[in-house]
């Protein structure tokens, strides 16, 4: 049989204490595992009702929460420690090894944050991507210039046949 916590209610104090370990990268995932506090379903709770202004605050801590993140990723590429491990060989003698599963460790979770951040904060952390348009062969895109009459006349073409096909 589980042991259900009582949930605490909501006050300013709570309220700014999760906000403050979300913004030094905290999940609040990680941050409602305590033992004094709510359940993270109670904390979404009190950003959808904006209890005394919550969600500002909330959205607030999130954002520098990610940014906190970003700033994380360059801590653990640059974090080379445990890239080598000390290894006894069998006869007894020691060898330096290279630690294969500390840096693929160290790449995931570079790779999930590099990832987080492109989708939480896209304009900022995505890839930039752009379209450009142009004409043939990359050139300019060159426009031409009808006159008057035979752009009304086209144009009471193309009514004409849109009223065919609806009568049809």
């Amino acid at each position: 049989m589980s042991k259900q916590r009582a949930r605490p209610v909501y006050t300013p104090e709570l309220a700014h204490e999760i906000c403050r370990r979300l913004t030094e990268g905290e999940t609040l995932r990680v941050i409602c595992q305590g033992e004094e506090m709510p359940a993270a379903s109670t904390v979404r709770l009190w950003v959808l009702d904006d209890l005394n202004g919550f969600a500002e605050q909330y959205a607030r801590a999130r954002l520098v929460g990610y940014h906190t993140m970003a700033d994380e990723l360059i801590e653990i590429a640059d974090d080379g420690t445990n890239d080598y491990v000390e290894k006894e060989r069998p006869d007894g003698s020691k060898a330096i090894a290279f630690d294969a599963e500390h840096v693929q460790r160290s790449r995931l979770r570079v790779d999930t944050r590099k990832w987080l951040l492109s989708k939480a904060l896209p304009r900022i952390y995505g890839d930039k991507v752009t379209a450009e348009v142009s004409g043939p062969d990359g050139g300019p895109i060159k426009t031409e210039e009808k006159a008057p009459l035979e752009l009304a006349r086209g144009i009471a073409f193309i009514l004409s046949t849109a009223q065919r096909t609806e009568g049809a």
